[in-house]
């Protein structure tokens, strides 16, 4: 196991909340229960803990008494779930090299899955494995990407493609039906992997969509992406456990070097390699999430200090007048009044 977490990107966990909410659940709510931000969802760079997505997937299983709930994900089909791999994967030549894609890019989706495409004599198969970290990867997990893939499928192709066979390594549920109905192919449980399998025809069939001068740009644009987020991993790892601790307090320097599994000598060195330091991360983690507050004008400024990790409001108070430049209230009345100064012109 890996020093860091494994993480999920916030457009596949946003993917996984719509294909919660079809179930009728919260699925917002549930990410507040384990003490996630539902902010992290609408910041295309945040990452969420694998671990979490799990207990998202048990907590959804308990409420609606529905474990094949992963399947709901063929219902949600959105190319911004992918992040910038969906424009790379819609300008491929064929369904073949949009997996291969799929493959070279999935750490940017996901870090916890790992994706393989085998070519056989007469098929292809697509093999998938979800890597937990402490807890093992939920079912359903396995379950959502089966089920978002062949419904990209279709989407691309605007088929409705059949694979040659589906294989599940739990053992056969008692209700097969969602199964039956989703896949419409053999269904294989007590597998050894977790695979679609489809003939080399469906694979390589040329696509509409296919244009190999956009797909060589989009391939450049998810290279940087890849890159940027090789590059920055810890610091953006020890953000969101900064978002996660600091309602409890200001986080110290050893809880966030213990949840990313390091020494503080470690995440100290960590982020001095990504141009960063502990301090400094934590002040502009709290810069940030005090404009997100203060847009919420039903949190109170006790509220926001208190949710910003400041035990003393008066130091809450200090540190927005040197950030922006004015009191918090004064900035709360100028975004009411709609004359709040953009983030980014704030000093």
């Amino acid at each position: 196991m890996s020093n860091t977490e494994r993480t999920t990107s916030s457009s596949w966990a946003n993917a996984i909340i719509q294909a919660l909410e079809l179930e009728g659940l919260d699925g917002r709510q549930l990410f507040s229960e384990l003490q996630l931000d539902p902010l992290l969802l609408k910041d295309p760079d945040a990452r969420i803990p694998q671990d979490q997505m799990t207990r998202l997937w048990q907590r959804a299983v308990v409420q609606s008494g529905n474990p094949a709930i992963g399947l709901n994900m063929a219902r949600v089909i959105r190319p911004a779930h992918f992040n910038v791999v969906a424009f790379s994967l819609m300008s491929s030549s064929s369904l073949r090299e949009g997996f291969m894609r799929i493959v070279r890019y999935q750490r940017i989706i996901g870090e916890a899955a790992d994706i393989a495409l085998q070519p056989l004599p007469d098929r292809y198969r697509l093999e998938l494995a979800i890597h937990g970290d402490t807890l093992p990867a939920a079912a359903q997990s396995h379950d959502a990407v089966m089920a978002y893939a062949i419904a990209f499928c279709r989407w691309m192709t605007g088929q409705q493609l059949i694979p040659l066979e589906a294989s599940f390594t739990y053992p056969q549920p008692a209700d097969t039906s969602a199964y039956a109905a989703l896949f419409g192919c053999p269904l294989l449980f007590g597998a050894p992997r977790y695979s679609l399998t489809f003939s080399r025809d469906v694979m390589e069939a040329p696509l509409a969509t296919g244009n190999a001068a956009l797909a060589q740009a989009h391939d450049r644009l998810a290279g940087e992406y890849l890159a940027r987020f090789e590059h920055s991993r810890v610091t953006h790892q020890a953000r969101q456990v900064l978002c996660r601790l600091l309602p409890q307090g200001e986080p110290k320097r050893l809880a966030v070097a213990g949840a990313l599994r390091m020494s503080t000598r470690t995440l100290q060195r960590r982020l001095q390699e990504e141009g960063n330091s502990f301090q400094q991360l934590l002040d502009e983690t709290r810069r940030e999430l005090a404009l997100q507050y203060l847009g919420q004008p039903q949190l109170t400024l006790l509220e926001v200090a208190y949710l910003l990790g400041f035990a003393d409001p008066s130091n809450f108070f200090r540190a927005f007048k040197r950030w922006f430049g004015m009191p918090p209230g004064q900035y709360r009345e100028q975004l009411k009044a709609g004359t709040a100064p953009k983030i980014d012109e704030v000093t």
